[in-house]
């Protein structure tokens, strides 16, 4: 046996009802969509949560908030990542083309680090933005930073 043998078991699989082939199918006539109505023409489609007249969901729920489409997201790092990241591969400075090679940002990503963890590695780390806890403890553990 082998993958070009496969088959399911007898009995487990039937055949799709195929309408609109005659009366004698049992599908015929309006193919089971019914008389008149949109429904029961050619070309006819419904808009996503059309929901019959009624007024739909989307817009029955109230709305509230604001994004703005001008806002800067930034992909936050923590210096407890960044000192695994320099223990575990022996860096001697940290930047964007680091981070993506091991898998923490992708191509179009603005960094930020923060602060959370411990920092201990004296290295060079470039990035777009530090918070200031951040900046703090990467030059106490003698290191420095250089923004983007």
């Amino acid at each position: 046996m082998n993958l070009s043998n496969l088959k399911p078991a007898a009995g487990s699989t039937k055949s799709r009802k195929r309408i609109g082939r005659g009366q004698g199918s049992g599908r015929g006539g309006t193919s089971t969509r019914g008389h008149k109505g949109a429904g029961s023409r050619s070309g006819n489609s419904t808009k996503i949560g059309f929901e019959g007249g009624q007024m739909p969901l989307q817009r029955r729920v109230p709305k509230f908030g604001f994004k703005n489409h001008n806002r800067v997201e930034y992909v936050g790092i923590n210096l407890d990542v960044l000192q695994g990241l320099v223990e575990k591969y022996n860096l001697t400075s940290v930047d964007f083309d680091a981070l993506r090679t091991h898998g923490l940002v992708s191509k179009n990503d603005i960094i930020k680090i923060l602060g959370r963890g411990e920092f201990t590695a004296k290295v060079e780390v470039k990035a777009h933005a530090f918070s200031a806890s951040a900046q703090k403890a990467i030059e106490a553990a003698g290191g420095s930073i250089v923004k983007l």
